[in-house]
């Protein structure tokens, strides 16, 4: 960009907020797109973004104020909360001398996109913008990090976000929406499920959806054998591999939740990838009686076991939840197949996996959820960039809606 100005690139997800500038190779701030204030009529002061994570703060029972639900922006007075803090706060950035690179959610409808230019332009004055989905974005990082792999200039992108699950078939950098298959699941119904079954086993935990978040972050799995491990969770306290405890803050001594035994937390990963139980005749009703025998917790403990791999598992049966939908892998499948018959065989070889959700263990050996950023990082520094922008004078001569027309593929 001319002028010695500043490309601020924004991933701007229902969960997490990454920001930072184009050109660099990783964000600046990732950061919880809220705002949460402690419970109790004297505590009157919202905690907005990197807030959240200091060391000294309490999370316990906090109300939390979200700009987007559902995967799309509903609330621009707490986004510009968010923004203000990161832009002002954390980059120390002037708005109106800097263009931004906004990763914008897919089939935004108009009536949010304005929303969302009014806010860019007008509440922040940047001087230039340009939209990005999600998807093109990844390929666009994947493809120029590794070219061999990506010839044929085409990938299927799962994207596996807080609100939603995408499966969107991508060629040359530009996304095919006449492909994209999405299910109504994300991150956040995944730790709304695992609040009620902690909630119905042990604690009431249902007010507290950040110490959940992290317990699932820090616990959850995907199994490679469901069955074997469903019986597995049923031995007895020391030959249960699945077995461990997560303690709650007491706001004294600790003020943020942790895992009470990490080598205990870790034992499923020396289970076998495939086989069998070694113990085929274990006395089943010799466990029952040793459950019964219920070890003492502490009133701020709280014990996961099969929890840990059936939450995850709900991504690929959200029948499981009730949902009338199809699951991760049959979403692919028919993703592929809304694409040209020869597109089909290239789009399964290069399927690339993102989204805060796809780094559950044994999910996927990769760690691409920063895939979307480094992807804006990438295009944000490309001398094409500003040919790609809407200036805040073309928005205040013709409008969001013809101005959006240029985001348009």
């Amino acid at each position: 960009m001319t002028g010695g100005s500043r490309v601020v690139v924004m991933d701007n997800g229902g969960g997490l907020l990454k920001v930072g500038f184009g050109g660099d190779k990783d964000p600046i701030a990732v950061v919880p797109n809220c705002m949460a204030k402690a419970p109790g009529a004297n505590s009157k002061k919202w905690l907005v973004a990197d807030q959240l994570q200091a060391e000294d703060v309490d999370v316990t029972g906090m109300t939390l104020k979200r700009p987007i639900d559902r995967g799309y922006l509903i609330n621009t007075e707490v986004q510009r909360e968010v923004w203000e803090r990161i832009l002002r706060g954390l980059l120390q950035v002037d708005p109106t001398n800097s263009s931004l690179l906004l990763v914008e959610p897919m089939f935004n409808p108009p009536a949010l996109q304005h929303a969302t230019d009014e806010l860019v332009f007008e509440e922040f004055g940047f001087n230039s913008l340009c939209v990005a989905d999600a998807p093109s974005l990844v390929h666009l990082y994947e493809a120029s990090h590794q070219p061999t792999l990506f010839r044929a200039q085409c990938s299927l992108v799962v994207d596996c976000g807080f609100s939603f699950t995408h499966a969107s078939p991508v060629l040359q950098n530009f996304t095919l929406n006449y492909g994209v298959r999405r299910m109504d699941l994300g991150g956040k119904a995944l730790t709304n499920y695992l609040k009620e079954l902690i909630s119905y086993r042990s604690l009431n935990v249902m007010d507290e959806t950040l110490l959940i978040d992290d317990a699932k972050e820090k616990l959850c799995f995907v199994s490679l054998d469901v069955p074997r491990d469903l019986r597995l969770a049923r031995l007895s306290l020391k030959d249960n591999p699945f077995r461990c405890s997560y303690i709650l803050p007491d706001g004294i001594t600790y003020k943020k939740g942790y895992v009470k035994d990490m080598n205990e937390a870790r034992r499923y990963c020396s289970l076998p990838v495939d086989g069998e139980l070694e113990r085929k005749d274990y006395d089943m009703d010799t466990n029952k009686s040793e459950d019964r025998k219920k070890p003492e917790l502490s009133q701020n403990e709280f014990v996961l076991t099969n929890e840990r791999f059936l939450v995850p598992e709900m991504i690929f049966h959200p029948t499981d939840l009730g949902m009338n939908q199809a699951g991760l892998a049959e979403c692919v499948v028919r993703a592929v197949q809304s694409c040209h018959p020869y597109l089909q065989p290239v789009l399964f070889e290069s399927i690339i996996l993102t989204g805060g959700s796809t780094l559950f263990p044994r999910f996927t050996e990769r760690f691409p959820i920063l895939g979307v950023w480094r992807g804006g990082s990438i295009l944000a520094s490309s001398p094409d960039f500003e040919s790609m922008c809407v200036t805040k004078s073309e928005y205040e001569e013709m409008g969001s809606a013809r101005c959006r027309r240029r985001f348009l593929h």
